[in-house]
């Protein structure tokens, strides 16, 4: 059972009915789910993730002023909820992730991850936050919001960046794809400097999901869930299985031998299987941008469209 199912159902078992029989006069001043750091928020645990931060266990909110009057007394109530519930042991946290679940202070939980306990209002206070936390601040399920306060932050930093916000950040990514993918790979692999060819790779790997990501309006997990997250998205997805075909062709050196300083300047080194799958990515990129109205060049190279997206500020 995925870790969200489980956290709902224990909750719904033992949660709430503590609420109601020992905080009746202040529950309506709580909001209940599982959201956070983890994979189970993300609903992309599986068997491997048993093996720690894995139980019967859920999140209690309240705002600053109750938590401090009722937080300690209500997370010893939690602590003595039965551990083991639908045959699953109890939650054994590692050291990094103590304080996930529990009784928790609903602005201490907004600002311990994203610095601060409000919606941006300002392009530039979007950008100043890092994707994997507005990510980590949104996934997961509220169970219920009696108070409303939780999820109203939520739901604000849930309407996505501002059109602006979200253009630079698009912007960003496609400049940095098109100079590690589509110029630096080829020019390291071309001098025979493999680690840095490897580099400008994986780079362009990061960043083609990312733009994925973007394109979808949809924030972009911690990097170990980003290839995992994107197969489920509607728009790019196949980009997804794409970056999977670039770790089945066979070493690339030898279309490199004999490769002379000025070859391949303004063409592409197509004995190179990478290349190939690199420009079909960008292409994928560059149709959508079309379909959008952000851009309408029709070349491959990321790089030429920048200015185009950015003039649609």
């Amino acid at each position: 059972m995925r870790g969200l199912e489980l956290a709902e159902k224990y909750y719904e078992a033992y949660g709430r009915p503590m609420l109601e029989t020992k905080f009746a006069d202040i529950i309506e001043q709580t909001a209940a789910g599982l959201v956070g750091q983890g994979s189970e928020c993300l609903g992309f645990d599986d068997e491997i993730s048993m093996d720690h931060d894995y139980g019967p266990s859920f999140c209690i909110w309240l705002p600053r002023d109750i938590y401090e009057r009722y937080g300690a007394k209500m997370q010893a109530e939690y602590d003595a909820l039965p551990q083991e519930f639908m045959g699953f042991a109890g939650r054994v946290a590692e050291e990094q992730g103590q304080g996930r679940v529990g009784v928790l202070c609903l602005e201490d939980f907004y600002a311990g991850i994203l610095g601060r306990d409000t919606v941006p209002s300002t392009n530039q206070e979007w950008l100043t936050l890092s994707e994997e936390n507005l990510a980590t601040a949104t996934n997961g399920k509220v169970f219920e919001d009696r108070l409303g306060k939780f999820s109203e932050i939520r739901d604000g930093l849930l309407q996505y960046y501002p059109k602006e916000a979200w253009i630079r950040r698009l912007v960003q990514s496609m400049a940095k794809a098109a100079q590690a993918g589509q110029y630096n790979y080829a020019r390291a692999m071309k001098r025979g400097e493999r680690i840095t060819a490897e580099i400008a790779l994986t780079e362009f790997i990061r960043e083609s999901m990312q733009i994925v990501y973007l394109l979808n309006r949809k924030y972009a997990p911690y990097d170990k869930w980003m290839h995992r997250g994107m197969k489920e998205l509607p728009i790019g997805s196949e980009i997804g299985d794409m970056l999977d075909l670039l770790y089945t062709i066979p070493d690339p050196a030898a279309a490199w031998e004999d490769v002379a300083a000025n070859d391949y300047i303004y063409s592409l080194n197509t004995n190179d299987g990478r290349i190939l799958i690199i420009e079909a990515i960008c292409n994928i990129i560059v149709q959508e941008l079309n379909e959008i109205g952000l851009s309408d060049r029709q070349d491959n190279f990321l790089q030429n469209h920048l200015q185009a997206v950015l003039d649609k500020i």
